[in-house]
């Protein structure tokens, strides 16, 4: 298909080209029924929400009734990761479908960041928009926020929301170095420091406006919102209504926004011709205490390669193609979504380069057998391989992690960490999902093949902890 995309002479391409003359649609696509043409994909990603902090992953004080029934209405995974428990490299690896210590992006980028999001990625937006798709981002973005890093340049025709995270601003309760915190819209900056009670609310607003503007096309949103992140702010109309005070609140609104997306899709009648999908960028910031969420049975939080900071709640719908009321408890990561999206609309993956994620409608339309389609998933804190998954076992190397020092903080502030060191330890997660008993000793013969795995990833992503240098990484952008 032509591709919608300007060549480096800057003129447009013939499609659409064909496209502005009446003669074609953009890429080929009928404006006819919903089903004449590839599936819609919404895409939200929470930020910090812990993996039971929705009802249906047993959150508590609170009621999400819209996240339970897009979890009866589709598939619910129960042993979902990302690649780091941290905002930037996380994000990073959604996107592109690889880790993201592959594309260079580890920890959390500041404002003014010297580095970004490679432009010669593929993303998930520019793997769409070349289909054909219309693409919207209404969020956090936390991938470079110079010019030349944001949205529009990586895929996305439009784009509203804040360039990182919404701590990163001058009432920081520990850093008052940052600057002002800018609300942009495409390139342009609204404001700065905006009313954080309204980000909610207005990135929903958009949504819906965009469903019902591109209801005749096909589009791809992506819907990362900045909450519940600290600070937490909620509107009128949500404050005040939960046992679980202003977390609770944050997480109803965001669940309302879940809602008002949803029912956009249905009064275009495009709910059957649609992917939805939901799940967060890393476990909950457990310092914050009563503004933090819960990891429940999981040990530890955000900043961590334990369970805690590493798995996440994900749901997958799309009636008539994934079975309503359905689990899957297989090991995946965010870096499938991209090859699963990429599968189910006809796009092309990159073939110049290595995607680490791996398609997952096998587990989707339960295909009989259908298990993870990964060997091994590889848990990275910044360049430290920390962790490996294979089946039901876990194998953590020797590292230091971050833990709370006594209690944790309270009213938006901060508790103390100290920190721990914990040695080659092996978990049966299908049994001890909390990662409390080292069970290396009883299993040698894991350990062993397990350790190859590990040695497998440090030729091709590298290993600070090594001093190895993987083959395989490609370079980030640099200003």
């Amino acid at each position: 298909m032509p591709v919608a995309r300007r060549s480096p002479a800057g003129f447009l391409s013939l499609g659409l080209v064909l496209a502005a003359s009446g003669l074609l649609c953009r890429a080929g696509f009928t404006q006819g029924k919903a089903a004449e043409r590839p599936p819609n994909v919404v895409l939200i990603f929470a930020d910090d929400l812990g993996y039971a902090d929705v009802g249906c992953f047993g959150a508590q004080g609170y009621k999400t009734p819209h996240l339970d029934r897009l979890a009866k209405q589709g598939m619910k995974f129960t042993d979902f990761y990302v690649s780091q428990a941290v905002c930037s490299a996380s994000r990073a690896a959604l996107l592109t479908g690889c880790y993201s210590n592959r594309v260079g992006i580890l920890g959390a980028l500041g404002p003014g960041a010297k580095t970004g999001l490679n432009p010669a990625e593929t993303t998930l937006a520019e793997m769409l928009r070349d289909r054909g798709y219309a693409t919207a981002m209404f969020g956090k973005w936390h991938l470079g926020d110079h010019e030349s890093l944001l949205p529009r340049k990586h895929g996305f025709d439009e784009y509203f929301g804040i360039p990182y995270s919404n701590d990163m601003w001058p009432n920081h309760p520990t850093n008052k170095r940052y600057p002002p915190l800018p609300l942009i819209e495409n390139e342009t900056v609204l404001e700065h420091n905006p009313d954080q009670t309204q980000l909610t609310t207005a990135i929903t607003e958009r949504s819906v406006k965009f469903i019902n503007r591109n209801r005749e096309r096909p589009f791809f949103l992506y819907v990362p919102h900045p909450m519940p992140h600290v600070p937490l702010f909620v509107s009128k109309k949500h404050a005040g209504k939960t046992k679980r005070g202003l977390f609770g609140d944050v997480i109803e609104e965001i669940d309302w926004s879940v809602g008002q997306i949803t029912e956009a899709l249905e009064k275009n009648g495009l709910t059957r011709n649609t992917l939805v999908i939901f799940t967060s960028d890393n476990g909950p910031w457990l310092s914050y205490g009563d503004h933090a969420g819960s990891a429940g049975p999981l040990r530890e939080g955000k900043g961590t390669s334990f369970e805690g900071g590493v798995r996440v709640p994900a749901i997958f719908r799309w009636p008539g193609r994934i079975k309503p009321g359905t689990v899957s408890r297989e090991p995946a990561m965010t870096i499938d979504v991209l090859p699963t999206v990429a599968g189910f609309t006809g796009a092309s993956l990159p073939k110049d380069r290595t995607i680490d994620g791996k398609d997952l409608r096998p587990l989707l339309s339960q295909e009989k057998g259908a298990r993870s389609p990964h060997e091994a998933l590889y848990i990275y804190w910044g360049g430290h391989l920390d962790a490996v998954r294979s089946g039901k076992w876990k194998l953590h190397l020797p590292h230091e992690y971050r833990s709370l020092k006594g209690q944790p903080g309270s009213g938006g502030l901060p508790g103390p960490y100290v920190q721990k060191k914990i040695e080659l330890s092996l978990f049966d997660l299908e049994v001890d999902p909390g990662e409390t008993k080292d069970v290396a000793a009883e299993h040698p013969g894991v350990v062993q093949h397990m350790q190859q795995l590990v040695e497998r990833a440090r030729q091709d992503l590298g290993d600070t902890g090594t001093a190895r240098k993987g083959a395989g990484v490609r370079p980030p952008a640099r200003l």
